[in-house]
């Protein structure tokens, strides 16, 4: 029943339970995260924008961090500071404008979190394959909706 709606009573419920797992998965992967941060010397902060890093469709500027992440420009540069110190994002000056500074997630470091987030993953595939491919398409649309909606309300 391809976009078919239930009855508004039957949304309340719903809703209801869909923010009770959202909670719960956003629980799971903040402990996940805040391990990762916490034997690294890092800030929940620091997680966030690795994962931008890693995220970005190209190459990430501190200008481009500071949108994503909602942060000062100083929180931004003290950020990328520690995760430089820390060994896990390198800064490179463009060459053709030495003013352009792209950051870059180190490979050594990424593999460590590809290490440590394997079991994610791992729980994810697993989840993954109780599903068929029409449904996932549409766990997947449900959630862009949901952070486009996000998005707005971040703006």
């Amino acid at each position: 029943m391809s976009g078919s709606r239930a009855p508004s009573g039957d949304r309340d419920v719903d809703l209801h339970a869909l923010a009770v797992r959202l909670r719960r998965t956003y629980g799971e992967i903040g402990r996940v995260v805040q391990r990762f941060a916490g034997e690294r010397g890092l800030h929940a902060t620091d997680v966030q924008a690795l994962a931008a890093i890693l995220d970005a469709e190209e190459p990430m500027t501190p200008g481009r961090l500071r949108e994503s992440l909602g942060l000062t420009s100083g929180a931004v540069t003290a950020c990328v500071d520690r995760l430089e110190r820390s060994g896990h994002v390198r800064r490179v000056r463009e060459s053709s404008d030495r003013r352009v500074v792209h950051l870059y997630y180190v490979d050594d470091a990424r593999a460590a979190a590809h290490a440590h987030f394997r079991p994610l993953a791992d729980a994810t595939r697993s989840a993954m394959d109780r599903f068929t491919d029409e449904e996932l398409a549409v766990v997947i649309r449900f959630l862009s909706v949901l952070n486009e909606e996000l998005a707005v309300g971040r703006d």
